[in-house]
């Protein structure tokens, strides 16, 4: 059964989609275990950090258009049921997630790769929405992250001629953060990784949370709703701890509490 390998790096988990025959392709079977993996990260209080990656030579190539049957025939049903769960769970992860693309992300696992918080990638990878060339448009959350990433021109730019896009095109893009040789591709996500882990967690994911909110407010409601968020994050012990060391002109010792 195509699933996900878990693993762990002291407080970083690491979750590979582990179905290197088909590219990591997506099914429901596999998509429905990454949900299930993120929750257990979720679950887990040591986890500070998430890895995801791919195993064999590409990230993701996609739908597994053999399995497309199991969607049923309304398949926007089927996609919400089977494939956003997922998804959500990367936007909702109780802690910051570095995708790692190695290879191809093309289609869907373009789409999944944009659904972490940032993103690293080998020197051979590459990165192709696909959909236009089989007379489709962009889904699975592509049309709304892509323009936030890299602006509306150029998201046009790649939906309608599938022109892949390099690794370090995508990092002078501002898609992925890093670049790294192939084989230091998994060493420099878990670098990574983990000094987001060392972070004051609870801030770093509500932050990505109210910039979520923002592509949906104007400037008086995000005002506000920074400061509501402020207070309650600056209770946390994390918080605490960061205006102690700065008085006491020491490097702060985040707990993600």
């Amino acid at each position: 059964m195509p699933g996900v390998k878990r693993e762990r790096d002291d407080s970083v988990g690491v979750l590979t989609l582990d179905e290197p025959e088909t590219l990591n392709a997506m099914t429901p079977d596999l998509l429905g275990d990454l949900a299930t993996a993120i929750g257990e990260i979720n679950d887990d209080p040591q986890m500070r950090a998430l890895v995801l990656t791919g195993a064999g030579r590409g990230f993701c190539s996609g739908q597994n258009l053999k399995a497309a049957q199991i969607l049923g025939d309304d398949i926007a049903a089927g996609v919400m049921k089977y494939y956003w769960p997922a998804f959500k769970a990367m936007r909702e992860c109780r802690v910051p997630i570095v995708v790692a693309v190695n290879g191809v992300a093309a289609g869907g696992g373009f789409s999944l790769a944009m659904a972490g918080d940032m993103i690293v990638a080998a020197r051979s990878a590459r990165f192709i929405q696909v959909f236009s060339r089989i007379a489709l448009v962009p889904d699975l959350g592509s049309t709304w992250m892509l323009p936030r990433l890299v602006g509306r021109q150029r998201a046009v730019e790649l939906m309608m001629t599938n022109e892949p896009l390099s690794a370090d095109q995508a990092k002078e893009w501002g898609l992925v953060r890093e670049v790294f040789d192939d084989a230091a591709l998994q060493g420099g996500a878990l670098e990574l990784a983990r000094r987001l882990a060392s972070g004051p967690t609870r801030a770093l994911v509500a932050t990505r949370r109210l910039i979520d909110e923002s592509e949906h407010a104007n400037y008086a409601d995000q005002f506000r709703r920074e400061i509501e968020t402020q207070a309650e994050i600056r209770r946390s012990a994390d918080a605490v701890e960061g205006r102690n060391a700065f008085l006491e002109k020491r490097a702060a010792v985040f707990t993600g509490r």
